[in-house]
């Protein structure tokens, strides 16, 4: 979710790719995954010759200009009721949740005596220190998360090194999140999982190698090699807890560079 500025003042918004996020993450357990090429072809038969006017680009992982859509509140919900009205309903809960925080972070009373606008400046100064820190601990976290990141690494592999997750269930968290799909044709199987076409090139991507063995048809898996934003991403789902963690986690969200030992 972003807050973006238009002619008509400040706004709340949603992108496609948002908006695609937020259904799969309310979907229910056998609803097929919403993929974001279906979604931007739906967009013109429900807002018909007003998408256009929403039009917008992204760049995906590897700086190359995409075509999304960027919507206000009210196309936001009609884009969400295209799918159910309980959608519609979080969808509008959801952005005037953030109207409201925009409205307070604008509120501003100008002060009326002397000792108002020296409380006022003492504010804005701690409020400006508080900043400052939080700027400085946040540049921290990107330098900690760009050491961590291993280029050509698995997201297993990167997850390893977060405090607390449960390594074994990271491929499911990405299945239930929609960045996975399982190719596995026969009942039972190990999972062979895929990259889902919505998050290709932005949050992760596959390296095919042939597998031979005696008495097994060869067959080609695809290895999940996770890109820098997804790596930006899992670090933003972990610092919320939601990924899946340990029983016994101390509940500590801390960061171990790749020494090369872990397993």
């Amino acid at each position: 979710m972003t807050i973006a500025k238009f002619q008509d003042g400040g706004a709340v918004t949603m992108t496609s790719l948002e908006l695609v996020d937020f259904i799969n993450g309310r979907r229910a357990e056998d609803d097929p995954v919403l993929d974001h090429a279906d979604f931007m072809k739906k967009v013109p038969r429900v807002l018909k010759k007003d998408a256009g006017k929403f039009s917008d680009i992204y760049f995906d992982s590897m700086n190359r200009r995409q075509k999304c859509y960027r919507f206000p509140k009210r196309e936001s919900c009609l884009m969400a009721m295209s799918y159910s009205y309980d959608l519609q309903a979080a969808v509008f809960d959801y952005m005037t949740e953030l109207e409201q925080r925009l409205a307070q972070q604008n509120a501003f009373v100008l002060p009326r005596t002397r000792a108002e606008a020296m409380r006022l400046a003492a504010d804005l100064e701690e409020q400006n220190e508080v900043l400052a820190l939080e700027n400085q601990q946040q540049a921290e976290t990107i330098a900690s998360l760009e050491s961590l990141f291993m280029t050509g690494e698995t997201p297993t592999q990167f997850c390893k090194r977060l405090n607390g997750v449960n390594c074994s269930r990271v491929n499911s968290s990405l299945l239930a999140l929609g960045w996975l799909w399982d190719a596995a044709t026969e009942e039972n199987s190990k999972p062979r999982y895929r990259v889902a076409s919505r998050v290709r090139d932005r949050y992760l991507t596959e390296r095919p190698r042939k597998i031979s063995a005696e008495g097994v048809d060869p067959f080609i898996k695809y290895d999940l090699v996770l890109l820098i934003d997804g790596a930006r991403r899992l670090h933003q789902l972990y610092m919320k807890s939601e990924l899946a963690m340990k029983s016994k986690w101390d509940g500590q969200h801390t960061l171990a560079k790749y020494d090369g030992s872990a397993n």
